[in-house]
């Protein structure tokens, strides 16, 4: 039995069965509830009948409270919150796989914390973003420059928007971090409301959210683009000692000039650079840290005396073929050695050491410590918790959207853009840029009840900086097809990319793509 803990009083676990309420007493839990209705998984589930008869032989207190997966209520949160009030604590509660007990705990605590009345919103709008990053500050722009008149109300509760591509460049030295952050207030597009709160719930069948500030917002659309998750917690011990002991990553705003520190410090030793499971934001950013830094230590006369080594829990340098020989050359180049199916799973500063897990031919995982002189980490990442756990979310925890239309699968007045989509494509600033006209265009034509105009190819751009002064600049849509926006050979760094990556490109986005500027953003229409 694999208990996920929560709070001290309350924690979840996949189906029990009537031997496993042993373990619960030794693991010290004083009650037991049920969220598997009986008979949802045939003959071999154990009904709660069973189960509460042993409980009840145990000592435990037990309580049955039946959910379907994808149809949790008002009731149901109700219900469940008053369990947890009047059920001696330690609880344990279950279902097929604990997700649905872990959505009840999670809406039960919203409602409590926020003391939001169920069913009662307190604000109406029109069309709803959620998030202010790129993708939200863009679509509202968008938006706006289209039908100035629209009433669109944006939720996003930090006071900084961050331009998160240059980060890669402060941290080979190539770009100063504080021009990468500029005041949401300064940002935020003129005719648009924002709320200053996160998003605790979503509940699309009612058409509303739940706010952080103990609003519920009613909206007739909705944009989800509040980006994904930077999973740290993920990496045992990693928290404890990023920015110390050599400990570093360029996809933390706080973190990015500690890297070039340690880049410009280091003249001999271990070098450790480690890239997580897809999908990540910008796939090319782990492999940029090795590129800018090795490009550094080889100007420095020092790169015959540091070790570099790249962890990859993948199989493959880049996911699309086309790149992978030029790359390799300056991995060759650099002298860095490739370890595939290897992936970060706990960190310890002081001691500088790593330790990777992987599998070998047979499918038997191993772990492997290595010491580090210098360690760049790339995250896991996931969805925020309020689309992960809602209606709204795949099998895997996504916004689950068309892959060309971007309109939600099952919620014909949701759309969806930037990092959260279930799409395929590269989750960078550039496919933004090209879902923002998507989602703009369609939704209007929704709003008409017109035909959607617009079908996203999958574009994305990954400018991988290779060396300080020279780009790689990837351009590629669904199936790894590239879609390159100049006649040149894509494959090839050039000086040109990198002016085009250290330069322009963050000019543009602050007076070009926050604006509501579409250049370069030509689209095919559905067939």
């Amino acid at each position: 039995m694999q208990v996920t803990t929560h709070s001290k009083d309350f924690s979840t676990t996949a189906q029990v069965t009537p031997e496993d309420l042993h373990e619960a007493v030794k693991l010290g839990f004083r009650s037991i509830i049920c969220n598997r209705p009986d008979h949802e998984g045939g003959t071999d589930q154990p009904t709660s009948a069973a189960i509460q008869a042993e409980a009840k032989r145990l000592g435990l207190e037990f309580a049955y409270l039946p959910v379907q997966p994808d149809a949790i209520n008002d009731r149901d949160v109700l219900d469940f919150g008053q369990l947890l009030d009047s059920l001696p604590a330690p609880v344990l509660a279950f279902c097929r796989t604990g997700n649905r007990s872990t959505r009840l705990n999670q809406k039960a605590s919203a409602c409590t914390r926020t003391k939001v009345p169920l069913g009662v919103p307190d604000i109406t709008v029109d069309i709803l973003v959620i998030g202010a990053g790129s993708a939200g500050i863009g679509i509202v722009a968008s938006l706006l420059k289209r039908v100035p008149d629209l009433r669109i109300t944006l939720i996003e509760p930090n006071e900084q928007h961050y331009y998160q591509p240059a980060w890669t460049l402060v941290g080979g030295g190539a770009y100063d971090v504080r021009k990468t952050v500029r005041p949401m207030s300064q940002v935020i597009p003129r005719g648009a409301t924002w709320i200053k709160a996160a998003v605790v719930e979503v509940l699309p069948d009612s058409k509303r959210l739940k706010l952080s500030n103990g609003q519920s917002v009613a909206y007739q659309n909705l944009i989800v683009c509040p980006g994904l998750r930077l999973a740290w917690e993920k990496i045992e011990g990693l928290e404890e000692y990023l920015g110390k002991h050599g400990v570093t990553s360029n996809y933390r705003y706080d973190l990015c000039a500690y890297t070039w520190q340690l880049v410009q410090g280091l003249r001999r030793g271990k070098a450790l650079f480690s890239q997580p499971s897809m999908p990540i934001k910008c796939a090319g950013a782990p492999q940029k840290a090795l590129y800018l830094s090795c490009d550094h230590w080889q100007k420095s006369g020092v790169l015959q005396n540091v070790d570099v080594e790249f962890n990859l829990a993948g199989a493959t340098l880049f996911g699309v073929a086309a790149f992978v020989p030029p790359l390799m050359k300056y991995i060759d180049k650099y002298q860095a050695q490739l370890v595939f199916g290897s992936n970060l799973v706990k960190v310890d500063g002081p001691g500088k050491t790593a330790w990777f897990e992987s599998r070998d031919e047979y499918g038997t995982l191993s772990r492997h410590a290595k010491r580090f002189d210098m360690l760049h980490v790339v995250p896991p990442q996931v969805a925020p918790d309020f689309i992960r756990l809602s209606p709204l979310a795949d099998a895997a925890g996504w916004c689950e959207v068309d892959p060309g239309t971007l309109q939600h699968s099952r919620y014909p007045e949701v759309f969806a853009l930037g990092d959260i989509c279930s799409t395929s494509n590269a989750k960078t600033a550039a496919a933004a840029r090209k879902q923002i006209v998507v989602v703009a265009e369609n939704l209007l034509a929704v709003r008409r009840h017109q035909p959607m105009p617009l079908c996203y190819d999958g574009y994305g751009s990954c400018p991988l900086t290779v060396e300080k002064g020279k780009v790689v600049l990837a351009e590629f849509g669904y199936g790894g097809k590239l879609l390159p926006s100049f006649p040149l050979d894509p494959t090839v760094a050039r000086r040109a990319a990198w002016l085009l990556k250290a330069r322009f490109l963050p000019w543009f986005y602050w007076n070009g793509m926050l604006k509501g500027r579409e250049w370069l953003t030509s689209l095919s229409r559905p067939e």
